[in-house]
C-alpha cells in the first residue's frame, strides 16, 4: 500500500529537499509539487492524494486558508504542515482543521521520519476497509494524534540547560541586527555550532524567534532568526 504524497511549498530548493527527505521513506510516493493553493487545488481535482505536505506562508491564498478550503469542500485527504509559522493561532487553527502533524522550520530528518512513520502505521489502521477497531488500537490512535498538540510548559527538554540557554538569549539582546544566525551566536560565545541550533530550534519551536530561509550568493540555504513580538514574554517561563 504506497500512500500518495502532494508536497505544496512556494520555495523550490525547499521543496525539493522535502521530497528527497519523503523518498528515503518507504511507502510513500511523491505525485507532484505545487508552488502555491490554486495549483495544488489544480492537482488535487486531477491526482488523487492520500496526504499533503503543506507550507503555510505562500503567495496569494496561504496554506491554512488551503486547508480550510479543503475541509469545506469535503476533502479527506490528510495534512502534515511543514512551517517555519511557529505562532500559537497558526498551530492552533491547523490542529483544529485536521492537520496530523506540524513540523516547525527547520526540523532534522529524524523529526520529518518520526512524523512519516507515525502516519504510516495510522494510515493503515484506518485505511483496513470495513475492519472495526479495538479499543487498544483506538487508543495508540488517539494517543499519538494528541501528543502533536504543543502543551505549553516551563521544562527544557532534555539535553537543553537554563545556564546556556541564558548565555544565547543574552547574546541575541546584544546583537545590533535585528535578524541573526546561527554563526553570529556562536561568535559571541564558546557555544558549538551544533549546540547553538538544538537552542534556536527550541526557541523557534516554542514561539520565542521567527525563522526565515534566505539563499548567499551560491544558493546554500542560511537560517535567519529574529525574536518575535511575544518573544520577551514567553522566555521568561525558561529563565
Amino acid at each position: 500500500m504506497t500512500i500518495q504524497v502532494l508536497i505544496v511549498e512556494d520555495d523550490p530548493m525547499v521543496a525539493k529537499f522535502n521530497r528527497h527527505y519523503l523518498e528515503q521513506m518507504e511507502g510513500f510516493q511523491c505525485v507532484g509539487w505545487a508552488a502555491s493553493g490554486e495549483e495544488a487545488l489544480q492537482l488535487l481535482e486531477q491526482q488523487a492524494v492520500d496526504l499533503i505536505l503543506l507550507d503555510v506562508f505562500m503567495p496569494g491564498q496561504s496554506g491554512l486558508q488551503l486547508l480550510v478550503q479543503l475541509r469545506e469542500q469535503g476533502s479527506t485527504a490528510d495534512v502534515i504542515v511543514i512551517s517555519a509559522a511557529s505562532d500559537n493561532v497558526s498551530i492552533r487553527k491547523a490542529l483544529q482543521y485536521g492537520a496530523v502533524d506540524y513540523l516547525i522550520k527547520p526540523f532534522e530528518f529524524a523529526r520529518f521520519q518520526s512524523a512519516l512513520m507515525a502516519y504510516r502505521k495510522d494510515y493503515s489502521l484506518m485505511k483496513r476497509g470495513g475492519e472495526h477497531l479495538c479499543q487498544e488500537q483506538l487508543d495508540k490512535l488517539v494517543r499519538h494524534r494528541s501528543e502533536q498538540t504543543v502543551k505549553p510548559g516551563a521544562n527544557l527538554p532534555k539535553g537543553l540547560s537554563e545556564g546556556t540557554l541564558a548565555s544565547i538569549w543574552g547574546i541575541i539582546g546584544t546583537l545590533s541586527t535585528a535578524a541573526f544566525s546561527t554563526e553570529d551566536i556562536t561568535a559571541g560565545a564558546p557555544i558549538s555550532r551544533i549546540s547553538v541550533r538544538k537552542y534556536l530550534a527550541f526557541l523557534t519551536e516554542r514561539g520565542v524567534l521567527s525563522m526565515e530561509i534566505s539563499y548567499g550568493a551560491v544558493g546554500r540555504p542560511v537560517y535567519m532568526y529574529t525574536v518575535t513580538p511575544e518573544g520577551h514574554e514567553l522566555i521568561s517561563r525558561y529563565l
